[in-house]
This record gives structure tokens, C-alpha cells and sequence, in this order.
């Protein structure tokens, strides 16, 4: 799901995933129709960047237990 708002609001992204100002900035790079495609790309790596991250931090909290 996030993939698609990824897609189709870059901005809302980087809400959703906890980085605000990430996001304003997003919101203003999109709002040229040309800074639609580069905001689009930049959410998505973001959200695989989220996506590792929160692995990783699983990982380390089972090797904890």
C-alpha cells in the first residue's frame, strides 16, 4: 500500500514512515510536474530504505531475547 502512495503522493510517504520535513520538501519538488517523477523516485528508495531498516532493527531485537 505504500508503494502506491509512493507512486502517487510522494509527500504523504514521508509522512507515513515518520519523516515530516522530508516530506514538505517532497511536497515542494512535486508540486512542478516535472519534479513529479524525481519525488516519486525519491520516496520509493526511501520507503526500501524504511523497509531495511525496520529488518534489521527486528533482527537485533530477536538476537536480544
Amino acid at each position: 500500500m505504500r508503494l502506491l502512495i509512493g507512486l502517487l503522493l510522494p509527500w504523504l510517504l514521508f509522512f507515513t514512515i515518520g519523516r515530516p520535513i522530508a516530506g514538505i520538501i517532497c511536497l515542494i519538488l512535486q508540486i512542478s510536474l516535472i519534479g513529479w517523477i524525481p519525488a516519486a523516485i525519491w520516496s520509493v528508495y526511501s520507503l526500501s530504505q524504511y523497509n531495511t531498516d525496520k529488518k534489521i532493527e527486528d533482527l537485533r531485537s530477536e538476537s536480544q531475547d
